[in-house]
């Protein structure tokens, strides 16, 4: 009897636990059609990180500002976003991703340009997440803001007070490589 109480006691801890991680997790939808992006779509890589469990509850890239994931980033961004959107975010068969102006409004938060990314938009920005795990999306986004090149007060959202203190506009100079303590994640080649 004791231990079909513990058991139960278990299971009953268990599903409170997972209702308040669900409940924690924030809706994420498409740009396109407003339906709810199934985020088990992309595959387990890349869930396990800080950054994407900051970002699920949250909203927030972490990586934004943390100068060790930005050669990542650059990495990821020129190998498979540049071809559309220009080696420095500025345009070609894609919109331009480095000033004020948005094709979806959604770009102008994290969470709204994760959407884009990852469950695509018209044309020919499809989704992502089956080239890329949602961790590697997070540190394309840091470098795609990093890229921007306009005055802070008109970013949008995702320049955040903390952010604008640092902010200069994108020079072109070469994000500086992962320090020793970066997260593994964050290092190039990786």
């Amino acid at each position: 009897m004791r231990r079909l109480f513990v058991k139960t006691l278990a299971g009953a801890a268990f599903i409170v636990v997972a209702s308040a991680a669900a409940q924690a997790q924030q809706p994420f939808n498409s740009v396109i059609t407003g339906e709810t992006l199934n985020l088990d779509d992309a595959g387990p890589d890349g869930k396990d990180t800080e950054a994407f469990k900051t970002f699920v509850e949250t909203g927030k890239n972490i990586y934004l500002g943390n100068k060790d994931c930005l050669a990542k980033g650059e990495e990821l961004f020129l190998s498979m976003c540049s071809g559309c959107h220009g080696h420095v975010g500025e345009g070609k068969l894609g919109p331009g991703l480095n000033d004020t102006h948005w094709t979806y409004p959604q770009g102008k938060t994290d969470k709204g340009l994760f959407e884009i990314i990852y469950g695509g938009a018209s044309g020919m920005m499809g989704p992502m997440y089956g080239s890329m795990n949602v961790d590697e999306m997070l540190m394309t986004m840091a470098w795609v803001r990093h890229l921007y090149k306009d005055k802070p007060e008109d970013a949008g959202e995702w320049l955040t007070a903390d952010l604008q203190k640092d902010f200069k506009p994108y020079d072109g100079a070469k994000p500086p490589q992962p320090g020793p303590n970066a997260p593994e994640s964050c290092k190039k080649g990786g």
